[in-house]
């Protein structure tokens, strides 16, 4: 007999179980869900595994649950007849809290209160922990599927847990050769969870969509006669009509292992050359992970109700990766081994299948419920636009629901068709300013011509935007054009009346601001490729862009920060020659001492444009040696 090992939690778990053990303490309930969801999933991957392995399920075809207390030993007992588990997965499984990383799950807990902490614990897929919020011990004990081998775990949720080989009667536990038997030692506190009348409430509660049979109460011998408190139907199997909100909930959270509420639900099935249900959630909260280059989607995929795997490269496009559900193909073959899935062409369809109807519900939402359209962008949309540059079959649908945030008076999200709507006479480009921060580019300098003649400005916010814009370059046949970028002409447009000025004329023609412009093209003639007057500045002084066959100045950013990108291309500064700080520097070119006045005016302009644009200053020290003597000239005058 195999010794007992006794095993420490770290740290950082005990901490977590503890807060497992209270957080979810005003719904004690969802302990049994989480206990029957993981005997669900066991059923449901001996079965799969049978396929290949008929002789695993030969002493008991029949996969099921059942649930049973003993008020003498004050046990609650959750037991299946899945797949089991051995030592080292006993280990792996039970003794290692969310796989993603204890220490950062840790490091948010602790920055959450109350119901935060609650959706936390949900999405790191902990559920199993929850049984340390009614019970003072649990018990595990399990075999695996074709070993003889049958394994103990045991902890009290506090310091550790002890794994050694099952003894005797303790293994009786288990129905046949297989699966795995979880031991409540209920705390004095939950003793309304050794009452049948409680047990089978919460079953039917949360547990109702479980698509094997869920019994409550010991084996008695007459097990033929026995009734399943749940239904036994597959959810996505039964009539949209029949199935209750209440019951999407559950479903959602049993497979996507949160406990928020699905924000969409797509149930739809295809017939005809091609054959398959699908049941799809968006849910309510971005999932912690949904950046991380690894992570994949949450659909699981089945052939004629058999699960076959939760992780079908393919399935999905990578963004809608943050759909949960099920789908359950009637053409594939039971047999598929996940390695010809991921070539098989009815995948490739049911992934173009699934996009164009989720995108269609997402419009509809767009239309209908705007407010709860705009709470699926502010989570997902960075993620849906991702699809812009790569999925072109889908690139209308997606165009048509992408939003953005613009000028317009309302400062509501807007789309581009709302936006086209808009367009001055005459306008034929969709004008757009990309940056990191909305806060920040709603003040760019760059944008003040434009505001001041009435033109609508798209903010791009998402990194993904620089990249997409690469790939489609209009739409609906208007051109995308950044207003960092080019010679744009704005002299076409005309002034807003309150932005006119009495007595405007043409300063670009002013010899002295002709003067001025060389002076500082010849100051900076290393450090910029071009000065020029600017059409785009009313308030401002200077800014900079980019030139007109160069790359915008947010993506040479970014391609320079992820890919060490140089292009050598110098930018473009722009002057306003209609600004008071301008016109004066323009007179002091009159005078034969102003070279390094002008200079040292040069630089400081050159450097204000830098900060504008949120970038660092090369040389901070010269930078304040000039305005020194910029203050104490001023200060003399």
């Amino acid at each position: 007999m195999a010794k007992e090992e006794k095993l420490n939690f770290g740290a950082d778990v005990s901490r977590l179980l503890d807060i497992v053990a209270h957080a979810l303490y005003s719904n004690r309930d969802v302990f049994l869900r989480e206990l029957i969801s993981n005997a669900s999933d066991a059923c449901d991957k001996l079965r799969y595994e049978a396929i290949a392995k008929p002789e695993l399920i030969q002493d008991n075809a029949d996969f099921n649950i059942r649930v049973f207390k003993d008020t003498t030993d004050r046990t609650l007992n959750i037991i299946d007849n899945g797949i089991g588990m051995n030592h080292d997965e006993l280990v792996e499984n039970l003794g290692t809290i969310a796989k993603s990383g204890t220490a950062a799950l840790m490091e948010k807990i602790d920055g959450a209160a109350g119901t935060d902490k609650v959706s936390l614990i949900g999405q790191f897929g902990v559920g199993f922990y929850a049984s340390f919020m009614v019970a003072d011990k649990v018990t595990v004990i399990s075999r695996k599927a074709g070993e003889d081998k049958t394994w103990l775990w045991e902890s009290d949720g506090k310091t550790g847990f002890t794994v050694r080989e099952a003894k005797g009667k303790e293994s009786k536990i288990l129905p046949g050769t297989r699966g795995t038997a979880v031991m409540l030692h209920i705390n004095n506190d939950a003793s309304d969870y050794l009452i049948d009348d409680k047990l089978k409430h919460v079953i039917s509660t949360y547990s109702d969509h479980i698509n094997f049979p869920i019994y409550l109460g010991e084996p008695d011998g007459n097990e033929e006669d026995e009734q399943p408190v749940n239904a036994v139907t597959a959810l996505w199997m039964r009539p949209k009509e029949e199935i209750t909100a209440e019951q999407h909930k559950e479903f959602f959270q049993h497979i996507g292992f949160g406990v928020d509420e699905p924000l969409m639900t797509a149930h739809w099935r295809v017939e005809g050359k091609m054959e398959y249900t699908s049941l799809l959630y968006v849910p309510t909260m971005r999932p912690m992970d949904l950046y991380d280059p690894s992570r994949r989607h949450s659909v699981r995929l089945y052939v004629k109700r058999v699960f076959i795997t939760d992780d079908c490269e393919g399935l999905i496009y990578p963004w809608l990766r943050f759909l949960r559900g099920v789908v359950d193909s009637e053409d594939l073959p039971l047999n598929i081994s996940r390695e010809m899935l991921q070539h098989n062409p009815m995948i490739d369809k049911i992934r173009s299948g699934i996009a164009k109807r989720v995108l269609g519900d997402l419009n509809k939402m767009a239309e209908n419920e705007p407010d709860k359209f705009g709470a699926f962008w502010g989570q997902f949309g960075a993620v849906l636009k991702e699809g812009l540059y790569d999925a072109f079959e889908h690139r209308d649908a997606l165009l048509k629901a992408a939003r953005f945030y613009s000028t317009h008076e309302d400062g509501a999200l807007t789309s581009l068709s709302d936006y086209a709507s808009r367009m001055k006479d005459g306008q034929e480009t969709i004008y757009y300013l990309s940056g990191e921060k909305l806060d920040t580019l709603k003040n760019s300098p760059q944008l003040e011509g434009f505001k001041a003649r009435g033109i609508e400005v798209l903010f791009f916010t998402d990194t993904i935007d620089d990249f997409w814009l690469q790939t489609v370059l209009d739409y609906d046949g208007k051109p995308f054009q950044s207003v960092t970028k080019g010679n744009i002409d704005l002299d076409r447009f005309e002034k807003e009346k309150s932005e006119e000025k009495q007595g405007d004329k043409d300063e670009t023609q002013d010899s002295n601001l002709e003067a001025l412009k060389k002076i500082i093209a010849d100051t900076l003639e290393e450090e910029v490729g071009e000065v020029r007057f600017s059409k785009r500045l009313t308030d401002s002084p200077v800014c900079l862009i980019a030139g007109d066959n160069e790359v915008d100045l947010r993506m040479e950013r970014v391609l320079r920060i992820n890919q060490q990108y140089d292009s050598g291309a110098k930018r473009v500064l722009e002057i306003n020659p209609g600004h008071a700080l301008i016109k004066r520097l323009a007179q002091l070119t009159e005078g034969a001492a102003a070279d390094t006045e002008l200079s040292d005016a040069a630089w400081l302009l050159l450097d204000q444009a830098r900060i504008i644009q949120g970038e660092p200053i090369p040389d901070p020290s010269g930078f304040a040696r000039r305005m020194s003597r910029f203050m104490e000239r001023g200060l003399a005058a």
